[in-house]
C-alpha cells in the first residue's frame, strides 16, 4: 500500500464517520414519535373513594406534564372535572362529569344549592346527573371514564379527555 492509496483510505473512512455522526440524530428524530407514550389510554388518580361524600360533587384539576419536541415543561392544571359518588348501590359508584360546558366550552360551576352545575357564560343549566335543564347546551354535560381501584380504600382514576362544543354529539379532540 502506498502513500497515496493510504489517502484515500483515510479519506472514505473520515467520511463514512462524519455521515454516521449526522445519520444518528437524523434517524431518532424520524423515529421519536414511535418511542412517545400515548396519553390516549392514561388513567390519573384523582381522590379515595372515601374523600367522597354520596351526592355531593368534588371539583379536581387535571395537573400533567407538558412534552414540545425537547422541551418538557413542569407539571400544570390542563383541566379541572366533577366527580359525583352516587349512593352503595347504584353502578357506577362514582360519576365523573368535565368541567367545560358543552356550549362554549366556558367552565362549569356548582350552583348555589350544590344541587346542580351552572355555566355563567350564557347560563346553561345542568342537574347532578349531567341532564341539561334549559335548552341552551346542545348536550348533557360530557362524562369521563372512571376506574376504581380494588384496594381496602379504593382509589377513584378518571381518563380525563376534551370533546368539542356547539355540537349535539361527544366528539373527542385530539
Amino acid at each position: 500500500m502506498n502513500r497515496r492509496d493510504l489517502l484515500r483510505l483515510a479519506t472514505v473512512a473520515l467520511r463514512s464517520l462524519i455521515g454516521l455522526v449526522l445519520a444518528v440524530p437524523a434517524v431518532a428524530y424520524v423515529v421519536s414519535p414511535l418511542r412517545k407514550r400515548s396519553r390516549e389510554s392514561s388513567f390519573g388518580t384523582l381522590a379515595r373513594l372515601s374523600q367522597l361524600e354520596v351526592g355531593v360533587p368534588r371539583s379536581f384539576a387535571i395537573i400533567e406534564e407538558h412534552h414540545d419536541a425537547w422541551v418538557k415543561y413542569p407539571p400544570e392544571p390542563i383541566g379541572s372535572v366533577w366527580l359525583v359518588r352516587q349512593k352503595a348501590e347504584a353502578k357506577p359508584v362514582v360519576v365523573a362529569f368535565s368541567a367545560e360546558c358543552p356550549h362554549l366550552g366556558c367552565a362549569v360551576n356548582l350552583t348555589a344549592g350544590g344541587k346542580g352545575f351552572l355555566c355563567p357564560c350564557h347560563t346553561s343549566a345542568f342537574d347532578l346527573e349531567g341532564k341539561p335543564e334549559n335548552k341552551i347546551p346542545p348536550r348533557p354535560l360530557d362524562r369521563l371514564e372512571v376506574e376504581i381501584t380494588e384496594a381496602a380504600d379504593p382509589e377513584v382514576r378518571v381518563k380525563f379527555q376534551r370533546f368539542r362544543s356547539q355540537i349535539e354529539e361527544q366528539v373527542p379532540l385530539v
